[in-house]
């Protein structure tokens, strides 16, 4: 699985691991196209667009029209990425995306980017916290949420390797670079970034980061708490979970609604398996925020470092 990388103060967005695995793939894969709608500047499809403009194509504000296009595509013989923000991409296209991606086993990558309340002043109606609940509840998919540019990079990468529909959920904010260029990913895998045996986090996504804050400052206080990244959310890693349960507390974080995200999916494992362990979600509580900073809203909605070390020692205490 590789091992994180050494601290530093290196920060990047997913969507840039994105960009970077776009230019990869070009060089690699010829059958590589890329759709966007009308935000590649953000997104950041635009580099490919610069090295490789004959197989990028803006849609414009036409999301059904570019899922359908990516599945025609797909269905030429082409590795298709339709790429837009989450709210638009979904919010817009869902019956696109069952029909002609999903039904069809269509060799289509929907990229998602500005996930959850971490892209702040966008406000509650750009604000993505349902978006897991339901991709992964649509037969076919993979849904991946990395934790950091290297690991977007990666799974991309990845997705492109491996026929049919996915999901890759990203990220609008630098957030800390926890991985290496030496990091394996691999689909339905996930990565402990922490060691520890009082309590284990299963995290995704920006959480991964807010997480690990949190375990650093709990083990000056001498608890000492696994970090678990679960980047892929589906097919979920059922073994990694199972011996999660070993340390008798499991906390999901995850910058989404605590249903139907991160938190249901380990759920649904630890009832299947009939673990004996503590376990709680740290989410959003079903509920639209507002506008103002990531910063601001991670604080106010629990979502922050010093939101989760509070559980981590609630949950101890609770264990008696």
């Amino acid at each position: 699985m590789g091992t994180p990388a050494t601290p530093t103060a290196n920060e990047a967005a997913t969507r840039d691991g994105y960009g970077n695995a776009l230019i990869k793939l070009g060089a690699s894969d010829s059958n590589v196209v890329v759709l966007d709608a009308g935000v590649s500047d953000s997104t950041r499809t635009n580099k490919f667009q610069e090295k490789y403009p004959e197989r990028f194509f803006n849609m414009g504000i036409s999301e059904g029209d570019m899922v359908c296009t990516a599945a025609g595509m797909a269905k030429c013989g082409k590795t298709a990425f339709a790429t837009s923000f989450i709210c638009f991409l979904l919010g817009r296209s869902m019956d696109q995306i069952l029909v002609s991606v999903a039904y069809s086993d269509s060799n289509v990558k929907i990229i998602g980017t500005h996930a959850g309340l971490a892209i702040g002043e966008d406000g509650p109606t750009a604000q993505a916290i349902g978006d897991v609940g339901y991709m992964r509840a649509v037969p076919n998919f993979i849904v991946i949420c990395p934790a950091d540019a290297v690991e977007a990079e990666k799974a991309i990468i990845e997705v492109a390797k491996r026929k049919g529909p996915a999901y890759v959920r990203l990220g609008r904010g630098n957030v800390r670079t926890i991985y290496d260029d030496n990091y394996n990913f691999e689909i339905g895998k996930a990565s402990v970034v922490a060691e520890g045996n009082d309590v284990a986090i299963i995290a995704s996504g920006i959480m991964v980061q807010e997480s690990l804050a949190a375990a650093e400052v709990l083990k000056k206080e001498g608890i000492n708490v696994r970090v678990i990244n679960m980047s892929t959310i589906k097919p979920i890693d059922r073994q990694a979970i199972i011996a999660a349960a070993e340390t008798g507390t499991v906390i999901t974080t995850e910058d989404h609604n605590i249903y139907g995200g991160l938190g249901s999916a380990v759920a649904e494992v630890i009832a299947e398996e009939n673990l004996d362990v503590k376990f709680s979600m740290i989410g959003v509580k079903d509920r639209f925020a507002e506008s103002d900073s990531q910063k601001v809203l991670f604080k106010k909605y629990g979502l922050d470092a010093e939101a989760i070390a509070v559980a981590v020692k609630k949950a101890i205490a609770a264990k008696g």
